[in-house]
């Protein structure tokens, strides 16, 4: 494992420092080899770093600034006003090659648009996309592109997500030749948008590409298809509609629920199906939060605005690994290939 330097905009999300700042000494805890640029208030920052041990006060630098991104700005306006803020300052780091990654849980337009202009997309990509891994009910990992970075796509806009989820999955997954799945309303080749429609036809025509055809959304957990394919519209609500439904399943196994009625039928499921339950604790989200920026000359995840310190900090592993492995430069490598 070798020396890495993460830049942070750790007043992005719901609750900003609160859940950053214990997660970024999470973070360093875990990897010796780590260190942070904190972009953010240090009247903020401060009270965390007090009584932390030296050898992680050591690996943190803070950058303070005081103007900030709000989640609810639109995208243009967010841009236009960017200046000095944390999100702005932490990408400009890494432009600057002071780090070799960024963390932000701030506005997902707005820290897109910047990733772009700041870092720029690839050679020969047109949009970059929210790429994210999930877990399956077999206890391994699939990934899924776009999250919600490109509202409407085009097929070839589709037909480039597959490829560099191909090779995402190749390096991040250790995978070989993955198998791709389109996310649709159904199997049949009638079905769904005709962009998705004329996505498959580009995709079955590359010998390069393991297309597999069509997915719905039923099937998201199987582990059928190794790379799952959609638009950022679909796709973030496929997201977040698996999440929910699993922290809302998990909730009531543990025995969580307002009706305490229902108790001792939830504590009598867990008893009986245990070892279901802990398939299910695979599929916990916050085991899998941070979505990558896929497609950009470096590597920026997107932490889950609601993220819990466990979440934030495992997008900030998430995104030492991508930098220590190198993935753009692999993608851009793996390019050529198609």
């Amino acid at each position: 494992m070798n020396r890495l330097t993460l830049a942070l905009d750790v007043m992005g999300g719901d609750i900003g420092p609160r859940i950053t700042l214990p997660a970024s000494l999470l973070a360093l805890e875990k990897d010796p080899m780590l260190s942070l640029i904190l972009f953010g208030d240090s009247q903020q920052i401060s009270p965390f770093l007090e009584n932390i041990p030296q050898a992680s006060l050591a690996r943190i630098q803070v950058h303070h600034c005081t103007r900030t991104i709000d989640n609810h700005q639109g995208i243009s306006y967010a841009l236009r006003h960017s200046k000095n803020t944390s999100m702005r300052l932490a990408l400009e780091a890494v432009q600057q090659g002071i780090a070799q990654g960024c963390v932000s849980a701030g506005n997902t337009g707005a820290l897109m648009g910047l990733s772009k202009i700041l870092l720029q997309p690839l050679k020969g990509i047109a949009r970059p996309a929210l790429i994210s891994m999930i877990p399956t009910i077999d206890g391994e990992k699939s990934v899924m592109l776009d999250l919600g970075a490109n509202l409407e796509c085009s097929a070839e806009n589709l037909y480039q997500f597959a490829i560099m989820g191909s090779i995402f999955a190749e390096h991040r997954l250790n995978l070989v030749y993955p198998r791709i799945g389109l996310l649709n309303i159904g199997v049949e080749e009638i079905k769904g948008h005709q962009f998705i429609r004329d996505a498959a036809h580009l995709l079955e025509k590359s010998t390069a590409l393991n297309y597999i055809g069509f997915i719905e959304g039923d099937l998201l957990l199987n582990g059928k298809a190794d790379v799952i394919v959609s638009d950022g519209f679909s796709g973030n609500i496929a997201l977040k509609t698996l999440e929910g439904a699993a922290k809302n399943v998990l909730s009531l196994f543990k025995g969580q629920s307002k009706h305490y009625c229902l108790k001792p039928v939830f504590w009598g499921m867990r008893y009986l199906f245990k070892t279901r339950y802990q398939r299910l604790k695979r599929i916990n989200p916050d085991e899998y939060n941070g979505a990558s920026l896929i497609g950009l000359t470096a590597v920026v995840v997107k932490s889950h605005g609601s993220a819990n310190v466990n979440a934030f900090a495992q997008a900030i592993a998430d995104a030492a690994f991508q930098a220590r492995q190198k993935l753009p430069e692999k993608i851009l490598a793996g390019l050529a290939r198609y």
